[in-house]
Formats: structure tokens, C-alpha cells, sequence
């Protein structure tokens, strides 16, 4: 029961995206096409996961065990930018149109808030290994189904007849404040 109510929590409740306001810039940035969201989705769940896994063991045997906890974010931060590059160097050998796709967004996973985030909240919530890879993973999920509902409502958007003061960044950022108002009619489910 535990590690559904992480799920549900993690996924809509509190969604990182919507409700945590963390990884805005892929949010935003990458959210103008579809296929560059999936993509993203996939590159920033797959850092999010190995990022939590790895810091969550620098944590507990390295860090806390020499007394060493006030290093936790420059530690967590170079663990995240060594993965952000092996993402890069995979992507650009196996998918080389989704690496010319996702072009300055990929670097900028490095920088993605909510990837530090969930690796400190998992230390912060207590979890354990199990705990906090499931808070990953549906971290990674409620991420990814922002953005690409995101995703589809500026593609859809790009094909009406918005009002010229509108166009752009305006539509999309009324349209992300009304999508975190529908997820916040998750809130109190857990």
C-alpha cells in the first residue's frame, strides 16, 4: 500500500512539474512538438532514476557515513552532470535525429531542477533504496505525462486561431497554469 501511495502522490498529487514547479525549463522549452517531449521524457527519467540510485548510495555509505552530508549537493550535481553526459554519448550513437532534436534541452538536463530535486527529496522523505527508486519512477512519469499533455495542447494550439497578443509563450503559459490547476484537483487523494 506504501508504494501506490507514493505513485499516486508522486504522479498526481504532487506532481513535480505542476505542483513542485521544478524542471520548468524542459517544460516549457521542450514541449512545442511531441516527439521531442517523448524524448525528453525518456532522457530525463532514465537520469532521474540512475541519478536517484547513486545518490541515494553516496548518501548513506559515503556521506553520512565520514560526516560528510553538507557536500550533498555538489556531490548529488556532479553525479547527475557524469549521467546527463552518458545519456548525451548514447542518444547521439543510437538516436541521432532525437539528439538533433532535443539539441541545447539535452546539456540542459544537467541543470533540470527536478532531477536534483527528487534525489534530495528521497534522502529528505527517508525512503529507502526500493522507496526512493518507485519515487523516481513515478517522478519520471508524472514528468513525462506533464509534458507531453503539455505537449499535445501546444500542438493543438498552434493549429486555432489564437488572438495575435497571445500567440507563443503567452497561450502556452496560460495553458500550463490551467493544466496545474486540473492536477491540483488531485490534491487530497493521498
Amino acid at each position: 500500500m506504501n508504494y501506490l501511495v507514493i505513485v499516486i502522490g508522486a504522479i498526481f498529487v504532487n506532481n513535480i512539474v505542476l505542483m513542485q514547479f521544478l524542471g520548468i525549463c524542459p517544460f516549457l522549452g521542450v514541449s512545442k512538438r511531441l516527439s521531442t517531449a517523448v524524448g525528453m521524457t525518456g532522457a530525463v527519467a532514465f537520469v532521474m532514476v540512475l541519478a536517484t540510485i547513486v545518490t541515494y548510495l553516496i548518501q548513506n555509505y559515503i556521506l553520512n557515513a565520514f560526516g560528510l552530508a553538507f557536500l550533498q549537493t555538489i556531490a548529488f550535481i556532479l553525479v547527475i552532470a557524469s549521467l546527463v553526459q552518458l545519456v548525451e554519448i548514447i542518444l547521439k550513437k543510437v538516436s541521432p535525429a532525437l539528439y538533433q532534436a532535443l539539441g541545447i534541452f539535452l546539456p540542459l538536463i544537467t541543470t533540470n531542477c527536478a532531477i536534483l530535486g527528487v534525489a534530495i527529496l528521497t534522502i529528505q522523505k527517508d525512503f529507502n533504496l526500493v522507496e526512493g527508486v518507485i519515487f523516481a519512477i513515478a517522478n519520471a512519469v508524472g514528468f513525462g505525462l506533464a509534458l507531453v499533455l503539455f505537449a499535445g495542447i501546444r500542438e493543438h494550439l498552434d493549429l486555432q486561431n489564437v488572438p495575435k497578443g497571445l500567440k507563443g509563450t503567452p497561450i502556452a503559459l496560460i495553458a500550463a497554469g490551467i493544466l496545474a490547476m486540473a492536477f491540483m484537483g488531485f490534491s487530497g487523494l493521498v
